[in-house]
């Protein structure tokens, strides 16, 4: 039986959003858009206002900014492809209330980011707390283009 993939993301500038739609067609995914319940402005986004929605949530570890909608087959899939960009050394908070929102036993989670600074770092093993049960996590890649061959060769044998 075939695998069923979902690629997953978070994107506040159109990067991720890229990649993740590049992901779905390369390795032929459905895909969800993890939308905030409240759309960043880009005075929200500005990561040099310590006041700013962004920088408040990254400082508040227990911040979970709502999602819009839900991926309501969510028990079809087997592998979970999910994609964020990093956000102070991590994945942007709202990458943990979608992590929280679902049952993912059972399931294989491949995480990619983008950065314009940074690499993954430990930003997926941090992810890890926010999964209940059975969670096979593969180790994440960073992947700031849309290239067919890096993505094809990301995680090989899991999709």
């Amino acid at each position: 039986m075939a695998k069923k993939v979902l690629t997953t993301f978070f994107s506040a500038s159109g990067v991720t959003e890229r990649i993740g739609k590049e992901i779905a067609r390369v390795c032929d995914t459905a895909f969800f858009e993890i939308e905030p319940a409240e759309t960043y402005t880009a005075a929200d986004l500005n990561w040099n206002n310590p006041n700013s929605r962004s920088s408040l949530e990254m400082k508040d570890r227990s911040a979970r900014p709502a999602v819009k909608g839900r991926v309501e087959n969510m028990d079809d899939y087997d592998t979970v492809i999910i994609g964020y960009p990093i956000w102070w050394g991590v994945a942007p908070r709202i990458i943990e209330t979608f992590l929280e929102s679902y049952d993912f036993s059972g399931k294989t989670i491949l995480p990619f980011c983008t950065s314009g600074g940074s690499g993954i770092g430990r930003s997926d093993i941090e992810l890890h707390k926010n999964t209940k049960g059975d969670v096979k996590w593969v180790k994440g890649v960073q992947i700031n283009r849309p290239d067919e061959k890096l993505i094809q060769n990301a995680w090989k044998q899991s999709v």
